[in-house]
Formats: C-alpha cells, structure tokens, sequence
C-alpha cells in the first residue's frame, strides 16, 4: 500500500469500530450515519464527506455530511434528489474515483451556495443487490487527488457500514414495535381495569338515583359503593398512569424519543410527517413527558381530523423557553367549538401541570398549530 495512504490496521479497526459502537449504544440511524461519516473522512483525510440514503421518492430519507457548515447547509437548501452522479451511482451500485467530478458527463449541477468539489470518491453501501446507500469524499487534503488504495479502503469499510446500519435499522423497528406492545398493554390495563371499575360505579349511581324516593337507606348504600368504586378507579388510574413513562425517555430523552415517535407515524399514516429540532435545555422529567404526550395527541389529533398532505412537529429553545409546535396543512377548525374541547383541554392541563402554556391557532380552510411553552 503506497505511503500517502494509511496502513496501519489498528486505524483502520478503530474507525470501523467506532461505527459499529454507535449501534452498541443504541443509537439512531442518523447517529450510525454521522459515525460512519466522520469515521471515513478522517480515515480517508477528505476535506468533504457525506452519506446518502434514498428513499422511494426519488430523493433522500437521510443524508448527513462533514464539512459544511450550519450556515451553508442553510444556504445550500433542500436536501439532492437522485439525479446526477449519485443518481449514477444508485442506479449503477458500482465505486466513482474521479480526478474532477465536474468534468464527468454525468455530473449535473450544483445548488448556488454548494462548496466546490473537485477530486470525487464515491462507494455503495450494499447489503447483498441491494444499495443501502452511498458514502462519497471529495477534496483530499492532500494533493494528488483519491487512489487505487482509497477506493480500496473505502470499499472495505463501506462493508463494514453496510452491517452497521443494517443492525441500527434492525434495533430501531425492535424499538418502535415494543413502542406499539407497549401502547396496546396499557390499553388492555385501562380496559381490564379502570373501565371496569367506571362502569361498576355508573350502574351503582343508576341504582342510587332509582332507590332515593323508595328505600333511602339502600340509596346511601349504593352511594357509599359509588364513593368507594370511584376511589379504586383514581388508584387503579395512577397507577396506570406511573407507568405511561416511556422507558425511551430514559435512554434516549425526548428529543430522539420524539423524532422516532414521528418517524414511526409517517410510515404508518399518508401525510408527510416531518420533525426539526435544534439544541435543546436540560429539562426536568416531568416536563418531558408532558411536552411529549402533548406532542403525541396533537399528532393523533392532525393525523385522524385534519385531513392534511404534511404535519410538521418542531421542538426549539427559545430564550431559556422550551417551545414545542405541531402544526398542519389541513381543514382547520373552530377553537371554540365545545364539540372539539376535550383533547384541548387535556393538552392544556398537561401544559399547565408543569408551569407550561399551550395555545392553539386554527381556523375553518387554514390548517392547525398546536404551541406549547415551558420553561427550562
């Protein structure tokens, strides 16, 4: 191996290695991404690294990159589609090593803001036929361009890369499916339980209200029953709820427990679902499952009602403020309707219950959003 490459193997394992504990430690997909994009620009001493993965749609469903800044991610705009080389590559699945990729006929054009990349290395991620998707490097910081034992590194550790995000793709829908047994546990628990408890309590109220001008002495009795019942319903209840703490937000915290809650729901449902979130305060437990089951039944809610093409779900610090919005393209509605209250009502005590405000800006035709603040 020539001497501008590396040739050490304990490198080379190291950042293999470091991709592969991304999984370990139950990181997202997106995490496992960024790992194995630093990992290889580092390994490889590019001065650009990025990492596609596409979707069915003809663009990307995640794409992460080093060497950008915030401000020219800004700048660049929406994230490529599948056209041009990595359109190429993803119809070809096959290794690009270019000495100037926008001398290549199959290079198309770049967004005004885009960096300029010159020397282009690019490999599949595959997992049998299949391409995962693509980690590309371009501008070697040192001169010379990309070699035969670049393309040659690369390609071995986007093997590596391929097991990587498979195992993080595999952990993730583990995830999201004990997410799912575990809703339908508490449903049976509620069921099993608290529903039985109210609807012993409604037949004793009935039997109560039928008794009073007859025999006020079994009237009492039933209502002292109607007393008791209601005190095991509120137990039974808190109990329940102690429990409706995801364990996600233990191990990952809301920021990531959310993101995935989302992913999960555009999956499952036709409009888009898309969530942004930007660095965020330390917040106390009992306002993260606030914000979240906030966020979670304004989701249901724009999901089921509003008939809307995009949901999108933001989380942002502003001002020491954690703000929380959902909002909706769909056909709105009337705030003061009293037939739309009681999901409002409950995000709203949920809210208040940590020093939180909620608001809610709709209208008939003009889509939803749904704002909660809460201090840090």
């Amino acid at each position: 191996m020539p001497s501008d490459v590396p040739s050490d193997r304990d490198e080379i394992m190291q950042a293999v290695s470091s991709a592969v504990l991304a999984v370990t430690r139950h990181l997202s997909v997106r995490e496992v991404l960024q790992v194995i994009v630093r990992s290889a620009q580092r390994l490889l001493d590019a001065r650009y690294a990025a990492l596609g993965v596409p979707d069915d749609d003809g663009s990307f469903a995640e794409f992460v990159a080093e060497g950008l800044t915030d401000k020219q991610w800004d700048a660049i705009g929406p994230l490529p589609r599948q056209h041009g080389m990595l359109g190429a590559m993803l119809r070809d699945g096959t290794p690009v090593r270019l000495p100037d990729l926008r001398k290549d006929e199959r290079f198309e054009w770049w967004p005004k803001a885009h960096p300029v990349m010159k020397d282009f290395l690019g490999v599949p991620i595959r997992d049998g036929d299949r391409v995962l998707g693509i980690i590309f490097l371009a501008n070697k910081r040192r001169g010379g361009g990309f070699t035969d034992a670049d393309q040659e590194l690369l390609t071995l550790f986007a093997a590596h890369a391929a097991i990587a995000l498979t195992n993080a793709r595999l952990y993730e829908h583990s995830r999201e499916l004990a997410m799912l047994e575990e809703r339908n546990r508490m449903a049976r628990e509620l069921h099993d339980a608290v529903s039985q408890k109210l609807f012993s309590l409604r037949l004793s109220a009935q039997a109560a209200g039928a008794l009073l001008d007859k025999d006020t002495g079994k009237a009492a009795a039933e209502l002292d029953r109607v007393q008791r019942l209601a005190g095991e319903a509120i137990s039974e209840l808190r109990a329940v709820i102690v429990e409706l703490r995801p364990a996600e937000l233990d191990r990952h915290g809301l920021t990531e427990t959310l993101r995935k809650h989302v992913r999960l729901l555009d999956r499952l449902h036709p409009p888009l679902v898309a969530f942004e979130c930007g660095e965020l305060p330390a917040l106390a437990p009992e306002t993260e499952v606030a914000v979240l089951r906030v966020a979670q039944e304004a989701l249901h809610n724009a999901l089921r009602h509003s008939g809307a093409a995009n949901v999108r779900v933001r989380l942002a610090d502003e001002d020491g403020r954690l703000v929380l919005s959902v909002h909706d393209d769909g056909k709105g509605f009337d705030p003061a309707d009293p037939r739309r209250g009681l999901g409002l009502v409950s995000m709203r005590d949920r809210a208040e219950s940590v020093g939180g405000v909620m608001t809610v800006v709709s209208a008939p035709g003009a889509g939803t959003t749904v704002r909660m603040e809460v201090s840090a």
